[in-house]
């Protein structure tokens, strides 16, 4: 875990310095259901919520690089499972790199597509 926020810091450093960075609006997001197979693309808007199955996503942050918007985005996620109230993942999602800090579910995935 330690690893991965060191790595995450290293990289939002790095695209920090190399670029400007600018805040979206809107994350796009997609979630799969591996069950049932379904897949849903999310737009959701910075400060609101979405349900997706049993989670509800919230997003706190979007950004991009101003030069790139279809580039490197990256979301600050906060995921619940509605079943329990049980807080399940918070933190930086990248649209490029998802398995580098992912949702860990027995069910459902969830990654950043962009930002708008």
């Amino acid at each position: 875990m330690i690893a991965r926020a060191l790595a995450l810091a290293l990289l939002c450093a790095t695209s920090a310095g190399a670029q400007a960075l600018t805040s979206g609006e809107t994350a796009l997001l997609r979630g799969l259901d591996r069950v049932s197979g379904a897949v849903q693309d999310l737009e959701l808007p910075v400060g609101g919520t979405v349900e997706f199955g049993r989670l509800r996503i919230h997003a706190t942050a979007c950004r991009f690089p101003a030069d790139n918007p279809e580039g490197e985005g990256f979301a600050f996620l906060e995921i619940t499972d509605t079943q329990g109230n049980a807080r399940l993942f918070q933190g930086w999602m990248i649209a490029t790199s998802p398995a580098l800090n992912a949702l860990d579910h027995a069910r459902y995935d969830i990654w950043v597509l962009g930002c708008r």
